[in-house]
């Protein structure tokens, strides 16, 4: 069964303006899965409608073979959506906000304030449960919204961009949660600027454009094709010398973080054989970020070349 599924999506707005120009996409059951692309292309109109929050021009939407048209009020049962924009009542309590949400899905009084305290809890915000939302930071706000969204246990998840403007230790923290909750059998769906973001907690990506979808794929055979990739070798002691390489580029970002570029079909065995041989220890090794931007910034790129010479 899928989580989602999308069958010749069409939403044209009065005056002409074609947001979506029949897209197809389909989301596993408990996959993590990345919808990417630049502001204005699409993604918040698909979500919309598959929120019900937009009406379509045409086309299907499943949500757990659930037709959205036939069975609206069931399909939405089984959906949580965090948008970009704060959208409760920030006079009211924290508490209230999330138990009230519950009982928009038919939940009794005592499901709903269980579930509101789990979630608060997970989320940290079970201290501010008494405290009118407008009291709190942008970021627990976000938290607010996910609690929100997930009160009702839903099986399909969709955030729209909810680290927009959050601290890196808030970003974190929410990771972990959500890479817990997919775990345990939560789909989520994930729109993101953070590309960084996308690459680490996503399984598979499609990326729209001007309203089609360009890409549609894993995140690990999207991330073969880069040309080049940079390493960054964070060093056991420090170096004062640039090593010398006829193979590889390299920059010493600091007398401790070697940067290597490396060429597609090179190995990295002959990177620790040259660092080995001049004695230089290697205390850790990770890929440098922004791979996933590379290729992102790509495939728009070709799209419009495409259709410029179209």
């Amino acid at each position: 069964m899928k989580a989602l599924s999308i069958s010749n999506l069409k939403k044209e707005y009065a005056g002409g303006l074609q947001a979506l120009k029949g897209i197809d996409l389909d989301v596993e059951e408990g996959d993590f899965f990345a919808l990417l692309g630049p502001n204005g292309a699409g993604k918040s109109t698909t979500i919309g409608i598959i929120s019900s929050l937009v009406t379509k021009t045409s086309g299907q939407v499943k949500i757990l073979d659930i037709d959205i048209d036939e069975n609206h009020s069931l399909a939405k049962k089984k959906l949580g959506v965090v948008g970009q924009e704060v959208n409760f009542n920030q006079f009211e309590k924290v508490g209230d906000i999330i138990k009230n949400q519950a009982g928009y899905y038919g939940l009794s009084f005592k499901q709903a304030r269980e579930n509101a305290k789990h979630y608060m809890r997970k989320l940290d915000i079970w201290d501010k449960r008494d405290e009118q939302a407008r009291k709190l930071s942008g970021g627990m706000k976000r938290r607010v919204m996910v609690a929100k969204a997930l009160v009702n246990n839903p099986e399909l998840l969709i955030l729209d961009e909810p680290t927009a403007g959050v601290d890196i230790e808030l970003r974190r923290s929410l990771w972990d949660f959500l890479t817990e909750i997919n775990k345990a059998g939560t789909t989520i769906i994930l729109t993101t600027h953070y590309l960084e973001e996308a690459e680490r907690l996503c399984r598979n990506i499609a990326i729209i454009d001007s309203g089609e979808i360009v890409e549609n794929t894993s995140m690990q055979e999207l991330l073969t094709r880069l040309e080049v990739e940079t390493f960054v070798f964070d060093l056991s002691k420090p170096l004062l010398k640039l090593p010398e390489s006829s193979d590889f580029d390299m920059f010493l970002e600091n007398p401790q973080k070697l940067k290597v570029t490396v060429g597609k079909g090179q190995g990295l065995n002959s990177i620790f054989e040259i660092l080995s041989g001049l004695g230089i220890e290697i205390s850790s090794m990770r890929n440098e970020t922004g791979r996933l931007e590379e290729l992102f910034l790509g495939l728009v790129d070709a799209t419009l070349t495409e259709k410029k010479n179209d």
